[in-house]
C-alpha cells in the first residue's frame, strides 16, 4: 500500500489528562520522582515513560515528535526550538573534525552560512555542488566525506533533489543522506525515498500561522537517541529545546496540514501557469517547463500537489521592490521572509533569505537580484488574486 502521510497523522490519538480531545500541556521545567533510584535510572536513559527535565524531553514535545515521525515514516523524531536548531546538531553529530560534507549549493541562507562560515572552525569542510547532477555529486565525494546534504525542493531556486539517486550514492560510499523537507511536507516523503535523516523548519508550512519558531529531526531511534544522549548528544548539549506550549500549538495545527497543503499547491499552480502564460520568467515544479518536473511527478504524493512556492524574475532589485511594495499596499500579501502563512509572503531572496551567499556565488548558481520568491497563501478566490497581482505588475511595468 502506498505511504499516506496524512493518514498516519490522523491515526494518532492522544487524550488529555481529564479526557480532553487535545493532550494536556506539560507546563513544567522539571519533574518529581517517588524514588531516588528512578531519578538515577532516568538520567541513565533506563526509565521509559519517566521525565526528568524538559531540556531532555517533555510529554508535549514527545507527542509532537511522534506525529512528525508518523508523517515522515521514520522510527521517531526530536523537536527543537528552531529549524537551525535541528540542522546544526545533526551535522555536528554526524561529522567530526577533519571530515567533509557535500552539500547542495542552493540551500537556505542560514544553513549555507553555518556550513561556509561557522563549521570550518571545527576543521570540517564543505563542498557545494549542483545537487541535481549526480555525476558532479559523486565526483565531490572524498574518503573524508560523511554526509550528503540537500533540500527536497531548494531555497530559493526550487531545484528538486533526486533523493533516491542521492541515497544510492550515500549507500555506495557509506554516507548519511540528510534532507531538509521544509518546502514540501506531505508532497514528498524523503525517508521513503532513502534519506537517512529528514529535517523540517516547523515555523513554515507545518505550523502554518507564522506565530511559532520550531524544528524537527526525523530518523532512526538509534540516531535520535544519539542526539539526546546526556554525555555526547549534540541536541542535548547545545540545548535548542522547544517549549511545551509551542509544541502543543504546532501539534494542533498539524491536524489541518493536509488541507492547507492542498490549497497552497492549488493556488501556486494556478498562479504559476498564469504568470508563465503572461510571459513572466516563472519557476514552479508543477510547470512542464521546470527542469525537474518529471522527477517531482515521479516521487510526489500526488494528492498534495507541487507545493506552495514559486518564483518570478522581474529583472532588477529595484523593479522587484517596487512590485512587492505595491502588492503589499493592495493587501495581496506581505513583504516578508518565511513561508507557509495563510496570506501570501514575498521577498527578493538574493537580498534577504539568501543574502549570506556572496553575490558572485549567487550569480554562478543563477540567483538574480530580480528574483522574487512567493509563498502562496490560502486565498479562496485565486482568480481574483491573480487579476489584482497582474494589475500591480502592469502598473510597475513588469507586464
Amino acid at each position: 500500500m502506498k505511504f499516506k502521510p496524512a493518514d498516519k497523522i490522523q491515526d494518532l490519538q492522544y487524550f488529555g489528562e481529564f479526557g480532553g480531545v487535545n493532550p494536556s500541556i506539560s507546563d513544567s521545567s522539571t519533574y518529581t520522582f517517588i524514588s531516588a533510584k528512578t531519578m538515577f535510572d532516568t538520567f541513565e536513559g533506563n526509565a521509559d515513560g519517566c521525565y526528568l527535565y524538559s531540556r531532555h524531553s517533555s510529554p508535549s514535545n514527545l507527542y509532537l515528535g511522534e506525529t512528525l515521525a508518523a508523517m515522515e515514516g521514520t522510527e521517531t523524531a526530536n523537536v527543537s526550538a528552531s529549524g537551525m536548531g535541528a540542522i546544526t546538531p545533526v551535522l555536528l553529530q554526524l561529522v567530526n573534525a577533519g571530515e567533509h560534507i557535500v552539500s547542495s549549493r542552493t540551500i537556505y541562507g542560514g544553513t549555507y552560512a553555518f556550513l561556509k562560515n561557522f563549521i570550518p572552525k571545527f576543521n570540517i569542510k564543505t563542498t557545494f555542488v549542483n545537487i541535481t547532477n549526480l555525476a558532479v555529486v559523486e565526483a565531490s565525494i572524498t574518503e573524508k566525506t560523511k554526509v550528503l546534504y540537500c533540500e527536497s525542493v531548494s531555497n530559493p531556486l526550487l531545484e528538486v533533489a533526486d533523493i533516491a539517486g542521492l541515497s544510492a550514492l550515500a549507500k555506495k560510499y557509506n554516507l548519511k543522506l540528510v534532507v531538509d523537507n521544509t518546502f514540501s511536507p506531505l508532497s514528498i516523503s524523503p525517508a521513503k525515498l532513502g534519506a537517512d535523516v529528514v529535517i523540517h523548519s516547523l515555523t513554515k508550512f507545518i505550523n502554518g500561522s507564522s506565530d511559532t519558531v520550531g524544528g524537527v529531526v526525523c530518523g532512526t531511534k538509534e540516531f535520535i537517541n544519539d542526539l539526546r544522549n546526556v554525555n555526547s548528544g549534540a541536541s542535548m548539549l547545545l540545548g535548542s529545546t522547544m517549549d511545551s506550549l509551542r509544541a502543543s500549538s504546532i501539534l494542533k495545527n498539524m491536524r489541518t496540514l493536509h488541507l492547507r497543503m492542498k490549497q497552497h499547491s492549488f493556488n501556486a499552480a494556478f498562479l504559476a501557469e498564469k504568470f508563465e502564460a503572461d510571459g513572466l520568467k516563472t519557476v514552479y515544479p508543477g510547470l512542464a517547463s521546470h527542469p525537474s518536473h518529471m522527477l517531482f511527478k515521479e516521487i510526489m504524493n500526488k494528492e498534495y500537489g507541487f507545493g506552495g512556492i514559486l518564483t518570478i524574475d522581474v529583472g532588477s532589485l529595484e523593479k522587484a521592490n517596487e512590485l512587492m511594495e505595491l502588492m503589499q499596499h493592495k493587501n495581496l500579501g506581505y513583504l516578508a521572509v518565511s513561508l507557509g502563512f495563510y496570506k501570501t509572503l514575498f521577498s527578493a531572496s538574493g537580498s534577504s533569505t539568501s543574502s549570506e551567499i556572496p553575490k558572485e556565488e549567487q550569480v554562478e548558481m543563477g540567483l538574480s537580484e530580480g528574483l522574487i520568491r512567493f509563498s502562496i497563501g490560502l486565498d479562496n478566490n485565486i482568480e481574483r488574486t491573480y487579476q489584482a497581482m497582474k494589475s500591480c505588475m502592469i502598473s510597475v511595468g513588469v507586464l
